[in-house]
């Protein structure tokens, strides 16, 4: 018989795999069948991947519950994509494998399973059976004497209320009546929201309305009397239906203080808690605190822990937040008064701001949040004003953070927060036990691990922060220290290449430790025992005991022993290393150790390896990446010229920056050569575009030029028969301005140059007395037109002349609407007269640079040559006429 259903739809996204998660998480949780939440959502996860991102269509996600259990049904419109049934004698899924894990996990998980089809969708389903419980068990209490029982009114007043479909109350006792003064007539019909206040609901949502539309909910809220004061309640609800199947609520009310005549189960004190008879109390601080017994479950301790810290504290909102295993975030794990947005496994920072408002670590009274927005993350946009945190420390570490939050400002001050703290101290141990007891109970929530590893490794292709993220996902989750071995071909020996520990003062040590070690054996299959670290600590622990005692072979002084033992310590108990295989080939082995006397539980090492397949496959991914971006790099450099030669008699500089990060060469280019003895050839150009196109143009114009110049042509035949190459490539080819010339230096100090430029940015001559002027005259550029007539004109630097070209980054420089441009470029010359070739280039790209903030986003090339002045005739083997 089926006692509750709700549904859901969800986009083709790959988001909408965790909204599913989510929404069977709250909705099982809310039907208060904890035991099947993590199977359900792990089923679920792997039932909507193959939906939203295989099938890439909508996903319709159905719970049911009935009686003896809830089936999931997962819904898409892709029908015509067959899957295997239970137990046709086909394999689902290989287990080793991405896709397919969906049904073997159905198989292995479900009590029920199985697949059906109609013309426009297909459905898989799966149902899990309720563990049995025996009659009583989570109701029943030791027998107490009489002086120990909870104090109560001579007259105990149970207002029963019963709510329509609609929320509108449909019944009202004469215990509600003397409770909250309204006659019956006053108020049926009218919606319970009209008279409750505190709404709150654990676990899945925030309002009364929501509450009532639980099978079954117990918790405390308010009810606002007829001479407007707002009485304390405790409430049972159950939800019910008649023989018509209309569905309504049924609600008993007690007094909060009477909470013990509905509440499940009954509260009362063992017996050898009692100290103090005549006050019917028991004397634990804890038990005063939280009521006794405690809830048996994680959640309920910290929903009953919110709900007495609100009411403690007189506030409108309270909320607990458990650390991660590194302490860097907080976990949102139970809350009331808070909105819907506030849910339960949302995550803020530890460390939300700097000094003593920012810290989860020491207890904080903000006043008003209003002055100091964003102090308290999960607060913002809540309508919460003053706030009072305190922590939650078990033998000094962090364990969680406890707050209660009220709508008006400066309701708290330090005296609140001693008494919520001297709670939150009497709960921290219990927390931290319950925390630990659910890890154990809920071992299978290590498939939800898988997912989020996975995620996380193929989110990088470095290499490097594959192996740390490998190393991070399994300390301290998996073991208590981590190395990673890598191999780079079959034939090389295992490499150390990453080492990790929880305690970071142990990395160094650890580190030392392993490199003396011979590397495990690599082995395909299988987690394996490896005790050679334990044997060389222990070994090294002794010796260096031994010398502290001189008692041992060294003549070197005695030295503590502590790091050595602490080494020994960190390592002494199991270690175990499993393989890294990818496309059949061991690339590596990861080893997980522990401390003294641990070893690993069974489930560990499954989990463990499940890990090692999928870092395995990113590491091998990230190595395949990197190889590639080094062969990139080399063709890249390969387009570069070699090392420039020097000129006699004439200063040469060279810079060069390509734009795009991790780019070593763009569209733009340069080159300096010898063409003949006393001779030289130099050019400077721009392809247009850029990628591998613009590269391979770029190569086919600087070797171009060093063939066609050193074969004795001139410098347009020269440039024409580079232009018909270029038209050769046809659709590959590009247009390319450049600048091409000759150089010779002569005796007397000067040198003569002939230069033609072809659609370039004009190279500046810069005299001595600071005067600057074109060294040449533009032509049509290459790339374009078949038939060029190209000519090239001579020109004569003389001793203190330089000789400034630049590629278009420079001139086209921008910031805005404002460009460097031709004139910018020539007033920047003006100011290097007399510095050397260098000192003008640099000065020129320090101009370029400082003339917007951003970093430039086109390549750039700077050829500035100078001859020097001289005080007396160089003998240089130079040609005295071009």
């Amino acid at each position: 018989m089926i006692t509750a259903r709700a549904a859901a739809s969800f986009e083709p996204v790959g988001r909408s795999v965790a909204s599913a998660r989510t929404f069977v998480r709250d909705t099982l949780q809310g039907w208060g069948l904890a035991d099947v939440v993590d199977d359900a959502v792990v089923l679920t996860s792997e039932l909507v991947t193959n939906a939203v991102v295989h099938a890439g269509t909508a996903a319709e996600v159905v719970c049911v519950r009935a009686e003896d259990g809830v089936r999931v049904e997962v819904g898409d419109r892709y029908p015509e994509r067959e899957l295997p049934l239970e137990g046709n004698g086909r394999q689902y899924a290989n287990p080793d494998r991405e896709g397919g894990r969906g049904l073997l996990l159905c198989a292995a998980l479900a009590s029920r399973w199985g697949v059906e089809y109609t013309a426009a969708r297909k459905r898989v389903w799966f149902q899990l059976d309720l563990p049995d419980r025996p009659a009583g068990t989570r109701s029943a209490g030791p027998a107490l004497p009489a002086h120990a029982l909870p104090v109560a009114d001579a007259r105990v007043r149970v207002a029963v209320l019963q709510i329509d479909r609609a929320g509108a109350l449909s019944a009202w006792n004469d215990d509600a009546r003397e409770l909250f003064g309204y006659a019956a007539e006053q108020v049926v019909g009218k919606p319970l929201t009209d008279f409750a206040a505190w709404p709150h609901t654990p676990g899945t949502s925030t309002g009364i309305a929501e509450a009532l539309r639980l099978s079954r909910w117990e918790g405390s809220y308010g009810v606002r009397g007829a001479d407007g004061r707002v009485i304390p309640v405790y409430a049972s609800h159950l939800r019910v239906r008649d023989a018509d199947g209309e569905p309504s609520t049924v609600c008993l009310l007690v007094r909060e203080h009477e909470r013990a005549v509905l509440q499940s189960p009954t509260r009362g004190a063992a017996p050898d808690a009692v100290s103090a008879p005549e006050r019917g109390t028991p004397t634990d601080a804890f038990e005063v605190f939280i009521g006794s017994p405690a809830p048996d479950d994680l959640d309920g301790l910290l929903q009953r822990t919110v709900e007495r810290a609100r009411d403690m504290l007189d506030g409108d909102a309270a909320y607990l937040l458990l650390a991660t295993d590194d302490e860097t975030e907080l976990e949102v794990r139970a809350s009331t008064g808070l909105p819907s947005a506030r849910q339960r496994f949302a995550r803020v920072p530890v460390e939300a701001g700097t000094g003593r408002y920012g810290s989860a670590r020491m207890p904080a009274v903000h006043e008003d949040l209003g002055v100091v927005p964003g102090a308290v993350p999960l607060l913002a946009n809540t309508g919460m004003r003053s706030v009072v945190t305190v922590p939650l420390k078990v033998e000094g570490r962090l364990t969680g953070s406890l707050g209660v939050a009220a709508e008006a400002p400066g309701r708290y001050s330090n005296e609140e927060a001693l008494r919520l703290q001297f709670a939150a101290d009497r709960i921290a141990l219990a927390v931290e036990s319950a925390r630990l007891t659910e890890l154990e109970r809920l071992r299978r929530g290590s498939l939800s691990f898988l997912v989020e590893a996975s995620d996380l490794l193929a989110g990088t292709l470095d290499r490097d922060q594959t192996l740390a993220l490998m190393a991070q996902m399994t300390v301290p989750t998996l073991a208590t220290w981590c190395a990673v071995y890598t191999i780079a071909d079959q034939t090389s020996e295992p490499e150390l290449s990453y080492v990790l520990h929880e305690d970071e003062d142990r990395i160094d040590g650890l580190k030392a430790l392993l490199s003396k070690v011979d590397p495990p054996e690599p082995v395909r299959t299988g987690a394996r025992v490896w005790t050679a670290p334990s044997e060389a600590a222990n070994a090294a622990a002794l010796r260096t005991s031994l010398r502290s005692l001189n008692l041992g072979e060294s003549a070197r002084p005695s030295s503590g022993p502590g790091a050595s033992l602490a080494t020994a310590s960190a390592v002494g108990g199991e270690t175990v290393v499993l393989p890294l295989v990818a496309r059949n080939r061991v690339i590596g082995m990861l080893t997980l150790g522990k401390p003294t006397d641990e070893h690993f539980r069974q489930e560990i090492l499954e989990l463990a390896e499940d890990l090692s397949r999928r870092a395995a496959l990113a590491l091998d991914n990230a190595r395949l990446y990197s190889e590639r971006t080094a062969i990139s790099q080399s063709l890249q450099r390969s387009l570069l010229p070699p090392e420039l030669p020097t000129v006699p008699g004439v200063e040469v500089e060279v810079i060069y920056r390509a734009a795009g990060e991790g780019n070593e060469v763009g569209g733009d280019f340069y080159d300096l050569f010898p063409i003949r003895d006393g001779a030289y050839g130099f050019a400077i150009g721009d392809v247009c575009g850029t990628g591998p196109e613009a590269a391979a143009v770029t190569g086919l114009a600087r070797h171009a030029l060093r063939l066609l110049a050193r074969e004795g042509f001139g410098g347009p035949a020269v440039l024409e028969r580079l232009n018909a190459a270029i038209l050769d490539e046809g659709a590959r080819s590009r247009f390319l301005t450049l600048l091409y010339g000759e150089l010779w230096p002569q005796r007397d100090g000067s040198a003569i140059l002939k230069v033609v430029c072809a659609g370039h940015p004009l190279p500046l001559r810069l005299r001595p007395d600071g005067g600057v002027e074109p060294a040449a005259e533009p032509q049509a550029l290459l790339g374009v037109m078949e038939d060029l007539e190209l000519y090239e004109q001579t020109v004569t630097l003389e001793p203190g002349d330089v000789l400034l070209c630049v590629t278009d980054g420079v001139t086209e420089r921008r910031e805005g609407s404002r460009m460097l441009g031709d004139d910018g470029l020539t007033d920047v010359l003006t100011t290097c007269t007399g510095l050397t070739a260098g000192a003008v280039a640099a000065r020129v790209l320090r101009a370029v640079e400082r003339f917007a903030p951003d970093p430039p986003s086109d390549d750039m090339a700077i050829l500035a040559m100078r001859v020097p002045e001289l005080t007396e005739p160089a003998e240089l083997a130079v040609s005295q006429e071009p």
